[in-house]
């Protein structure tokens, strides 16, 4: 019995010592890790932050009525180039009830007035030629005459302006007409033939009939989040990409930073504007969406390697890469690090352009 106690361990000693033999082996037997490397390369690198915005005229003007009505006549359309003073709609002056009826009152007032001072200065006038009254009672009379004269016809004008929005003489200003007052293309029309519009004053700004700008003087605006505000200053360059038009980048430049931001779905966001510039003869349409690259920095043709292979020393944290010296063995370079774009990194110093730098962190096939 104890005999095959012995016999059963000695046989299971053996299996795990030559179980333990053959680990060894397949260990010793797999080939050592090979390193790959790369070579630096010379490239622009740029840093920088991104906005969401669209691309908008720098001025808009709203073109307002200063009389109310109702469309009569539109000539223009949205797209057309206009210049300043030059016709866009016509006006119908729907008067004021309660308006010509005082109208019309004071005209009969003033006629009766009139007619009065008539009499009183031809009577007057009769005594005067007799040598009954001074020449100061004639000219009194006279004068009164004139101003009843003057009265009268101010009423018919007021009456005519209520009634057509104009009137004789004035054909030069008439308010029914609608004019540009500045040169561009016109962006909209929100009104039609027919609909009714406000005249714009103290208490309300009006209805906008049409709405001209400038399309060869565009501005970006767009907002920035407040991590990235603290970034960027006045006078950085800007990229401009439009959504709608493809393999096209515009220049611009950062004249506008909000000193207010702007609360969003809990994110505070900074309004910025940015001109454009050499923006040739594309055709860029108001409100279109655009992204906005801000350039933090830049550097153009410099020495530069992929950011994945920088090593940092775990006490001092200073950058250094491993160059290789000869098949598979390498020795360690301290280098000094430039502007990154989160791929590519700037090497100021510490290795050429023929050195090889291992690529450490390569993943296992």
């Amino acid at each position: 019995m104890k005999k095959g106690c012995t016999i059963s361990i000695l046989v299971f000693l053996a299996i795990a010592f030559a179980g333990a033999l053959f680990w060894l082996y397949q260990k010793n037997a797999q080939p050592p890790v090979v390193y790959e490397t790369e070579k630096a390369e010379v490239r622009s690198i740029s840093k920088s932050t991104v906005a969401t915005g669209n691309i908008n005229p720098k001025e808009e003007v709203l073109i307002k009525p200063n009389i109310s009505g109702i469309i009569d006549e539109v000539y223009v359309e949205a797209g057309d180039y206009v210049k300043s003073g030059d016709l866009i709609a016509k006006i119908k002056v729907v008067p004021n009830v309660s308006s010509l009826n005082s109208a019309n009152n004071q005209i009969s007032t003033a006629k009766i007035d009139l007619e009065n001072q008539r009499k009183v200065f031809e009577r007057q006038r009769t005594l005067f030629n007799k040598g009954v009254i001074s020449a100061n009672d004639f000219d009194t009379a006279e004068t009164a005459f004139k101003q009843a004269q003057q009265t009268y016809n101010a009423m018919v004008q007021s009456a005519e302006i209520i009634r057509t929005g104009t009137t004789s003489g004035m054909s030069n200003i008439a308010q029914t007409l609608i004019r540009s007052t500045v040169s561009g293309m016109v962006l909209d029309i929100p009104v039609k033939k027919g609909n009714q519009v406000i005249e714009a004053n103290n208490f309300n700004e009006g209805t906008t009939i049409a709405s001209l700008a400038d399309v060869g003087n565009m501005i970006f605006e767009g907002k920035l989040d407040e991590s990235e505000v603290g970034k960027i200053k006045l006078g950085l360059p800007l990229e401009i990409t439009v959504g709608a038009i493809e393999n096209k980048k515009f220049e611009a430049v950062l004249d506008y930073i909000a000193p207010k931001g702007v609360n969003e779905n809990g994110a505070m966001q900074f309004p910025i504007k940015g001109t454009l510039v050499n923006k040739d003869d594309t055709f860029i349409r108001s409100g279109l969406s655009a992204n906005a690259s801000i350039i933090l920095s830049k550097a153009d043709n410099v020495l530069a390697i992929k950011e994945g292979l920088v090593q940092y020393d775990e006490k001092t944290k200073k950058s250094f890469v491993e160059v290789e010296v000869s098949p598979q063995k390498f020795e360690r370079r301290t280098v000094e690090l430039g502007v990154s774009d989160g791929i590519y990194v700037e090497i100021k110093k510490g290795i050429t352009k023929n050195d090889k730098v291992k690529v450490w962190n390569q993943v296992k096939k």
